[in-house]
């Protein structure tokens, strides 16, 4: 049995999915009740503990990604062209969140330790735009990687 499309969704949904609650229920939830010290500190918890998990969806994307192009579909020349859109717009997402995991994400823990609230702000601003972007792309990827062999779009 192939349990690469099925680890793949899975993945997909973890991240896309988590990328949803954080930002359209938990950031305005957090920021109508919270201080933003307080906010700050929350943020840095729920992203220490999210972006492992996103660390292993993205391993799991890419290696059932890769099975399934290589091992069972014998290379990228014979796939759809909508497969070709989902394996660039999530080559997209991952190099977006190596680069909040690197850089504003560690200056956000830096603040934090720091008690630097303003550096905090500035950078859970410059994540927040990034999750904003990634969600929408991720949102997307998903509507090109399961409405895209209806499209019968040309390769």
């Amino acid at each position: 049995m192939n349990f690469a499309i099925p680890l793949h969704v899975l993945s997909v949904v973890i991240w896309v999915g988590g990328m949803f609650f954080a930002h359209m229920v938990l950031r305005p939830t957090a920021v109508e009740s919270l201080e933003p010290p307080l906010r700050l500190r929350l943020w840095r918890g729920v992203f220490g503990r999210f972006f492992p998990w996103v660390w292993l969806c993205i391993l799991l994307i890419l290696a059932s990604g890769f099975w399934m192009i290589f091992g069972v579909y014998g290379g990228m020349g014979g796939l759809a062209l909508h497969v070709h859109l989902m394996f660039g717009m999530g080559l997209v997402m991952m190099l977006v969140f190596f680069y909040i995991f690197f850089v504003p994400y560690a200056a956000l823990k830096k603040a934090v330790a720091a008690e630097n609230w303003p550096a905090g702000g500035q950078a859970l601003a410059g994540i927040r735009r990034l999750v904003t972007f990634n969600l929408v792309l991720g949102l997307l990827t998903v509507i090109v990687s399961t409405g895209g062999v209806y499209w019968n779009l040309p390769m």
